[in-house]
């Protein structure tokens, strides 16, 4: 007989013997050889399909041919060969784990390895699956899992647990127990954490898989006997925290690799299978921009399968507020939504930017996971900032009750920092305002009840208040009448913290309560005296802060020199030493440039935020990781060329609003847009009116604009709140994105950049209506030549560049220190617009007689104008050579009013 015959018929016969696995060591023994040489002819034997092999310590051969095992997996749909085909790294531990459950007659015990997180119980779960699948237990079989960690500090409370206990085996065992490894008969024992079962525990444990009986704790005669499997896992070393004893009756170890080990396509699978878990919760799909999705397939993730899952739900989660604070009607992850620590994955996209390109760029900018089906997404448009104060609050409570939370934590939830807002309401307002006057939007009744409740607090709480808190608590107080007498609800969600944190201020409103009432028939409820309370205790402040200071810029680029030299040209043409720069060599790591980044953007800020001009790749995620860090607004504009970080420097030095300069590169296209909403555009111009409620006083100034002024002017106006000075100067921008703003008429003093400001006083005792009036005629006669124009000029629109052009004459005055004259305006308007029109049809410039000369003289104000032309030339696509700059230079110092230049 040759020598690999009797190797089989030996591990035959060992097999029927024992009943389990034998080992190679074990057929050496029968057969007196060496044990390699046996090694080599059972491996032989496996190669050619004639024998079984379980990997592990030690590697355990058995006589079942593996084509019976395959029959018998085949037959049977089964899991595990779909999560192999998505998880080529787990092929080897699920072999091994279908070995161990197919093996005869009831598996082998199995002892599963690695880090935490890494997912050894879901693999355990796994097995089960398979073992019911493949037929070898019961549909109905039992799969009991146990965490020895967590009895670790009371061993014979373990012991207890997996064993059962004898009626008095210990003090408080009062009655016998059955333990889970009676409960498991028939089917599948996992025990978690086995490293932290005792020494004791472990020996018992040991008796039962080489016996198949064992013995409650307690117990000295009567001995149970169960057909279970276990499986046990441990994320230490098993040689140091287990009995060798014990390990040695573990016929199957399997190793799970961690996250770091396995390929992006393994963990992209990995993260659609979590996102598509969060769909399945929320009900709907969940959108991930491609920025997002590369940061999750290469952030450090040291915890492994189970921090991937759960940093992936806290982004869904913060998404989701996102989609209900927002009332969007879809949830879209971006990278402000995801850990800090997530977002830093995009640094390594250079080290691995081959495989994130085969595997991501064939994917649309933004990907869609649904856990049943692709659905397109209905984007609406935003609700109407037009709201009531007190609708704002009711709405967000009412959202807040629906989504089932508790009522404490919805007070907490819905606590807007109602004081804030009074004293934004509340800011610098126009000291000489008459009674007469107010009462035209006020009635008289409210005004001298107004007047009233001032002198009782004043007397009450000795504090002096002024016409800021008289005109405010007149406008407040008139809404709050109407809002009684119609029966609408009043809801305070501080009222309580109110009541103690003010308590002097709290009864006074309460006394004014009483006036109110007796006043005006109404009953106050007792929300409303919150509100009156604040009024006692604000002090103003101005809504804009301080306009003087100006938007940081930072330069960052890939290269030695190409950030600082893009910065030199910028500050040299603008005339101040404004924005910074950070070089970023190619050897170096984008974690380190971040942290650079980082001080150096918390450096710039003055409070209105930072612009971050980049080239591309990982900079431009900078931005929001700062935010997430710091809370300082950054804004990015990637793919910069000069030109554009030239104009970017001039509008920030003349005191532009981060978002303004940031939404005017748009059209250039040197932003990522993503999910960009169209909103159609309209040639109306409006007008603002502007009050704490969006109603009340804004309504009354709207009529009063709308009677005094001509139907025949084509401008709409549009009341708003003033709840905070970000979501007021948000609906400005949002309006200035599709409108012309002739002017805000307000109640309280509001800046913006370019659009007049009129106060309600000026308005109703004042010169406003003329200045308004003024505003709107001009305004008019632009829009008049525009069409004029469109009709002369070939290859542009005469009616937009009038606007355009309006806006660079308004820069070169700022940086000149120039006024042209009125008359003068418009002349020079037509000439740029004409010259313009004649570049892009491909026409000449027109000569300027000494040109050299007039350069020496005028160098500095010639590169002025060039550079506010910057976005005339980007926009058309042209170049205003010098002889032309030297026509409009020369047009704009003629005609300036000052008379010194």
């Amino acid at each position: 007989m040759k020598k690999i015959d009797q190797v089989y018929d030996a591990l035959v016969q060992l097999e029927k013997k024992f009943n389990r696995g034998i080992s190679a060591y074990e057929v050496s023994q029968v057969l007196k050889n060496d044990r390699a040489n046996v090694s080599r002819y059972l491996n032989i034997l496996y190669i050619e399909n004639k024998i079984l092999k379980a990997e592990g310590r030690p590697v355990l051969y058995s006589s079942l041919k593996k084509d019976e095992v395959i029959t018998v997996v085949q037959d049977t749909k089964n899991s595990v060969d779909e999560i192999t085909l998505r998880q080529q790294s787990l092929q080897i531990p699920i072999q091994q784990a279908k070995a161990a459950i197919l093996y005869p007659p009831r598996g082998l015990h199995t002892l599963i390895l690695g880090e935490t997180g890494v997912g050894k119980s879901m693999f355990a779960e796994l097995m089960y699956q398979f073992a019911i699948e493949a037929k070898v237990i019961d549909t109905e079989a039992p799969f009991i899992r146990f965490n020895c960690a967590d009895y670790a500090d009371n061993p014979q409370l373990v012991m207890a647990q997996v064993f059962g206990v004898k009626k008095g085996a210990y003090t408080g065992a009062d009655k016998d127990k059955e333990g889970l490894l009676k409960k498991a008969d028939g089917g599948i024992l996992f025990l978690d954490e086995v490293h932290r079962l005792s020494p004791q525990g472990q020996e018992m444990l040991f008796t039962y898989i080489d016996t198949g009986v064992f013995r409650s704790l307690g117990e000295t005669e009567k001995t149970i006997q169960v057909e279970v499997q276990i499986i046990a896992a441990t994320t230490e070393d098993p040689q140091s925290h287990l009995l060798n004893t014990f390990t040695r009756r573990i016929p199957m170890i399997i190793t799970l690799p961690p996250l770091r080990e396995k390929s992006l396509a393994e963990r992209y699978y990995l993260i659609e299978y979590f996102i598509k878990k969060e769909s399945k919760r929320i009900g709907k799909s969940v959108y991930v921009n491609r920025n997002s999705l590369i940061s999750l397939l290469l952030y450090d993730c040291p915890n492994n399968i189970g921090q991937l899952g759960s940093d992936i739900q806290l982004s869904c989660a913060k998404a989701f507020v996102n989609y209900k604070s927002n009332k969007e009607e879809y949830i879209l992850i971006t990278q402000s939504d995801l850990p800090q620590h997530v977002k830093k994955g995009m640094m390594r996209i250079n080290e691995l930017r081959d495989e994130i390109d085969q595997l991501v760029n064939t994917k649309c900018d933004i990907l869609r996971f649904n856990f049943r089906e692709d659905v397109a997404p209905n984007i609406t448009s935003k609700p109407s900032d037009n709201e009531d104060f007190y609708d704002a609050i009711e709405k967000k409570l009412e959202d807040l009750k629906k989504s089932g939370i508790e009522a404490e934590e919805i007070n907490q939830i819905i606590n807007i920092d109602i004081e804030s807002h009074f004293q934004k309401y509340l800011g610098n307002l126009h000291e000489d305002i008459r009674i007469q006057e107010i009462s035209k939007i006020v009635d008289v009744e409210v005004l001298e009840t107004v007047e009233e409740i001032l002198r009782l607090a004043q007397n009450k709480l000795e504090r002096k208040y002024d016409k800021k808190i008289y005109y405010g608590l007149a406008l407040h107080i008139h809404g709050f009448i109407e809002r009684v007498k119609k029966g609408v609800k009043i809801y305070h969600p501080k009222l309580n913290l109110i009541r103690v944190e003010y308590p002097d201020e709290f009864l006074v409103a309460m006394e004014s309560v009483k006036i109110i009432d007796k006043k005006f028939h109404v009953q106050t409820p007792l929300d409303e005296i919150g509100y009156l309370t604040l009024f006692f205790t604000s002090n103003p402040l101005d809504i804009d802060g301080d306009e003087k200071i100006k938007v940081g810029i930072l330069v960052i680029m890939h290269g030695n020199t190409t950030a600082s030299s893009m910065v030199d040209v910028c500050n040299t043409l603008v005339g101040a030493h404004h924005a910074a720069a950070l070089d970023m060599p190619l050897s170096m790591k984008p974690l380190d440039m971040y942290e650079l980044a980082k001080k150096q953007i918390v450096k710039l800020d003055r409070g209105r935020g930072v612009l971050l001009l980049v080239d591309m790749g990982s900079l431009t995620n900078f931005g929001d990781m700062v935010y997430e860090e710091t809370g300082i607004i950054v804004k990015t504009i990637d793919m910069v060329s000069t030109p554009i970080a030239v104009d970017a420097c001039r509008k920030a030095v003349l005191g532009r609003d981060i978002n303004e300069i940031y939404e005017s590169f748009k059209d250039i296209g040197c932003m990522n847009k993503g999910f960009v909403k169209k909103i159609k555009m309209t040639n109306k111009n409006i007008i603002i009116t502007a009050c704490f409620t969006g109603e009340g006083a804004s309504e009354r100034l709207k009529s009063i604009i709308e009677e005094k002024l001509s139907n025949n002017y084509n401008i709409e106006i549009i009341p708003l709140n003033i709840l905070n000075r970000k979501g007021f100067k948000a609906s400005i921008n949002q309006y200035k994105e599709n409108h012309k703003i002739l002017a805000i008429v307000s109640t309280v003093d509001i800046h913006v950049n370019d659009i007049p400001f009129i106060s309600a006083a000026e308005m109703i005792a004042g010169d406003g209506m003329k200045y308004l009036e003024d505003i709107v005629k001009e305004e008019e006669n632009y829009v008049k030549i525009g069409k004029s124009l469109k009709n002369h000029l070939k290859y542009i629109d005469g009616e937009k560049i009038i606007d355009e052009i309006r806006h660079t004459i308004s820069d070169i005055e700022s940086l000149l220190n120039l006024k042209i004259r009125d008359e003068a305006v418009i002349g020079i308007i037509l000439h740029v617009s004409f010259l313009l029109d004649k570049l892009k049809g491909g026409g000449k410039e027109t000569t300027f007689e000494g040109l050299i000369h007039y350069k020496d003289q005028f160098n500095r104000e010639m590169i002025i104008v060039k550079n506010c032309c910057i976005s005339l030339e980007n926009k058309y696509k042209i170049d205003i050579g010098e002889n032309e700059l030297a026509y409009i230079c020369n047009m704009m110092i003629s005609n300036n009013e000052n008379e010194a230049l």
